[in-house]
């Protein structure tokens, strides 16, 4: 396992200065984020040249490397497909395996996500990458054992798993043993029942737990950082004391 952080984690910085930052903050591996909407810290999926200048970047600086990409799209988009098949070919050209997507919104019929899915593990399959759905409140992954079925039914599937959200907003955090076996990414972050995300130390999350049981299944890729700024919070004390957190557990 190593530590990673997310691009979003500045979201006011332009995309080669928040992956600067996270350098600066030691941090040597990073997730990007290819969303549609026009924002700061997004790379927009028609724009190829933005891609390949930031991956350049990064392999000239020698300082971070990217490792993961967040397919920031709503499954229900009439583009979905078209951009993510753009998506994975400028993964492929950067050597990153890594592309977490959206699970559809929850009361989706089942089989139907099941199809959904087959074709975009069917497409990562063919650049030789490996596609993990987001669990996420409100989605059909924020149901472990919903999750897992859909892991069952579509072959290679895999999870990005996100505790928060078997935390937030939940009578009782919620078991998700039964998923480890499918997990490819960790995104983390400090929640309380509450609160989706607290200062560090403040929430109830487990972290040593949590890698006890991904040692336990021989996960060897990313437990990336993905913390949003707090208001009244050193976003950069943040960031190093995640980072310190999680490296005293490797």
């Amino acid at each position: 396992m190593f530590v990673a952080a997310s691009s979003r984690c500045f979201p006011n910085l332009s995309v080669k200065d928040s992956l600067n930052k996270l350098a600066d903050l030691e941090y040597s591996a990073a997730e990007l984020i290819v969303g549609k909407n026009p924002e700061s810290n997004l790379i927009l999926p028609e724009s190829q040249d933005q891609f390949d200048d930031i991956v350049l970047f990064c392999r000239m600086s020698r300082r971070i490397t990217p490792v993961a990409i967040y397919f920031d799209f709503e499954p229900e988009d009439p583009q979905f497909i078209r951009s993510f098949e753009q998506c994975c070919n400028m993964a492929k050209v950067a050597k990153i395996v890594q592309i977490t997507v959206k699970s559809s919104e929850s009361g989706t019929p089942f089989n139907a996500e099941v199809e959904r899915l087959r074709q975009l593990v069917q497409i990562g399959n063919t650049q030789g990458l490996v596609i993990g759905v987001a669990t996420e409140t409100s989605r059909m992954s924020e149901d472990p054992d919903s999750l897992k079925s859909l892991c069952k039914s579509v072959r290679d599937l895999s999870v990005t798993l996100d505790p928060s959200h078997y935390i937030f907003s939940q009578p009782k955090p919620r078991e998700y043993d039964h998923l480890f076996d499918y997990v490819s990414h960790v995104r983390l972050r400090d929640t309380t029942k509450s609160k989706l995300q607290v200062q560090i130390g403040q929430g109830i999350q487990e972290y040593n737990k949590l890698v006890i049981q991904l040692n336990k299944v021989n996960y060897r890729r990313a437990l990336c950082v993905d913390l949003a700024p707090l208001p009244g919070l050193d976003q950069d004390a943040e960031m190093r004391k995640m980072r310190l957190l999680l490296e005293s557990l490797l």
